[in-house]
């Protein structure tokens, strides 16, 4: 703080982009912005709010990408298929443009944005986005590259912002939720390492990033998040206090010169308790969270004696003067709940109030590491099988029990099929090295009988085949498989809801990717059903391409109508031995004609 170096270092790389970017058209401006370009608004309006230079808040509001907010500030849901973390750190600068203009559209856009990736795009533990992007609206499909780590981080920055203008419950309830879950559960105690994507593949485990050989995008961020835990445990507006989480800590006034010490063992209890160490008859509001979560009545007892109970807005507030010594012990009353996923009733997760219990399923058949700089390694390694929880009980509390006094550990009853298994669930921030689960198939007697999981088959059957894989049109995948390519464009597809890429005019586009030396290879490709032969601008484009391995032809293929127009079929072309022998990556070509 108040390093005049930095500040001058910052203002003259702004004015830098300030000069170069006035020549630049609106159009070209907007074209730019295209390309990912981080908090760039938010970076300006901060450095206005330090400086009052007119100039960097201009800037603030011509990095605003109006292809994405300017939806949002109408309330459209265009997310679908959008790299997830790009769109975040820009709604993040819109707040803080709302604060520095009052202007609605960017309160609008921001507010929008939170509601739907939080309410329609999250997981049980307060990630988003499979791939590192933002999928339909109310899908939580399951993978093993989900709940990209930074993405959580950018939207704690943006949940604080949205407190503050409503100072409702509901945000903090969230920020709980990913804190705890997702930001807690990023980082592996032992080795200090991080997490890039949150596997929430049933059977799988965390792949943490290396000490010297890997630095992802949520490796930064990662070195950042412990400076997390200490903020927004409070927020003072004046003479109103709001204890938003259950964490040990000091409050410190210096207006009002009042120390608040909070002592708690939380979550393993479901107690708090406010110490006034310091305070001379102040008279100030005390507003205390009460959690979506609580099963019961929250209760604040001051001095032993006096108890309060009644709560808005998702807060208790007591209202009085405090004096040293004053104490508030605090009842937030917790116990087991379901968390059911939006896409389907039956895949659930087990919570203990705020705190998402992971299934730990051991370490069968588990990789030499899992911390290494190829996050990309493991994606295929053999998972198991994962349980499915049968019972004709109404309440978890009749098949789940605490274990443990001082820990957070339960066990079910042999309601794990097939085989009436145990089950033990822990909390999954303190999950490591170890395989696991966050959702559960969970069904009563009649339903498991004639079940039929079509979803996991699915998956079992990919993984079983699969070596090495790429999505088109996401950036991390494209990147690392080295992709090249001519006359080439991308783009999603929300009716088959995949990315794809497309070549013309003699064009092509390539992939490295990883084979097995010594064994018979094939390269499945997936095409649009509808994929036929087009007329563009007066020019008609066959969709007529070979496919290369290293150089050699394998396949022609064309493409007219070959299945039903909204959907995908596969195709799998055999490889001749002698392209893979002996090698561990081929290039992988589609060269048009």
């Amino acid at each position: 703080m108040g390093n005049k170096k930095a500040l001058e270092v910052v203002t003259k790389l702004s004015d830098w982009a300030k000069k170069g970017s006035d020549n630049m058209t609106d159009e070209q401006f907007e074209k730019m912005l295209y390309c990912e370009h981080g908090g760039m608004n938010e970076a300006m309006a901060d450095l206005y709010t330090i400086t009052g230079n007119k100039d960097y808040l201009a800037l603030a509001i011509r990095f605003c990408h109006e292809e994405v907010l300017g939806p949002l500030s109408k309330k459209l849901d265009e997310l679908e298929g959008r790299h997830a973390n790009t769109q975040i750190p820009k709604l993040v600068g819109a707040a803080k443009l709302y604060n520095i203009t009052g202007e609605e559209k960017y309160k609008k856009m921001a507010v929008f944005f939170w509601d739907l990736v939080v309410n329609t795009r999250s997981y049980i533990i307060g990630g988003n986005s499979i791939n590192e992007h933002f999928g339909p609206k109310n899908e939580e499909k399951l993978g093993v590259q989900s709940a990209e780590t930074c993405n959580t981080y950018n939207m704690l920055k943006l949940t604080e912002l949205l407190f503050e203008w409503t100072r409702d419950a509901k945000y903090m309830d969230f920020y709980e939720r990913a804190l705890y879950n997702h930001i807690l559960a990023s980082q592996d105690p032992d080795s200090g390492m991080k997490t890039y994507f949150v596997s929430t593949q049933p059977g799988h485990f965390k792949v943490y990033c290396s000490a010297d050989n890997s630095f992802w995008c949520c490796t930064g961020t990662g070195m950042e998040n412990p400076a997390r835990y200490t903020r927004s445990i409070y927020s003072v507006e004046k003479e109103d206090i709001y204890v938003n989480l259950f964490i040990p800590s000091e409050l410190q006034l210096e207006m009002q010169q009042v120390t608040i010490k909070q002592v708690t063992d939380f979550p393993v209890t479901d107690k708090t308790k406010l110490f006034f160490e310091k305070a001379s008859n102040e008279s100030l509001k005390l507003h205390i969270r009460v959690p979506y979560w609580v099963k019961g009545e929250v209760t604040a007892v001051i001095n032993g004696k006096e108890t309060f109970t009644r709560s808005e807005n998702g807060y208790l507030t007591i209202e009085r003067t405090w004096a040293t010594g004053d104490t508030v012990d605090v009842h937030l009353p917790m116990g087991l709940h379901t968390y059911v996923a939006k896409d389907n009733p039956i895949k659930q997760g087990i919570m203990y109030g705020p705190i998402v219990l992971a299934g730990a399923l051991g370490r069968d058949d588990f990789p030499e590491t899992d911390i290494l700089a190829d996050h990309l390694k493991l994606n295929n390694h053999p998972l198991i099988k994962v349980p499915t929880l049968v019972s004709d009980e109404e309440t978890l509390d009749d098949w789940i029990t605490r274990v443990a006094e001082r820990d957070l550990i339960f066990e079910t009853e042999a309601v794990g099929q097939p085989g009436n298994q145990k089950v033990t669930l822990i909390p999954f921030y303190h999950l490591h090295h170890q395989r696991y689960t966050l959702y559960w198939n969970l069904m009563d007697e009649e339903t498991y009988r004639n079940f039929v999981d079509k979803e996991q088959e699915e998956v079992d059957r990919l993984r079983a085949i699969t070596v090495d894989e790429v999505q088109p049109h996401e950036q991390q995948p494209e990147v690392e498989h080295n992709l090249k390519r001519a006359n080439s464009t991308s783009g999603y597809s929300d009716i088959v809801q995949k990315g794809w890429r497309d070549s013309k005019d003699e064009g092509f586009f390539s992939y490295d990717m990883t084979v097995e030396p010594d064994g018979e290879m094939s390269l499945e490709v997936s095409y649009f059903g509808g994929d036929r032969t087009m007329e563009v601008d007066g020019k008609t484009y066959e969709r007529n391409f070979e496919i290369l391995i290293d150089g050699t032809v394998i396949a022609h293929q064309q493409l007219e109508h070959n299945g039903p127009p909204a959907s995908t079929i596969d195709v799998r072309y055999p490889i001749p031995y002698e392209l893979t022998k002996g090698k561990e990556k081929v290039e992988v070509k589609i060269c048009f004609l």
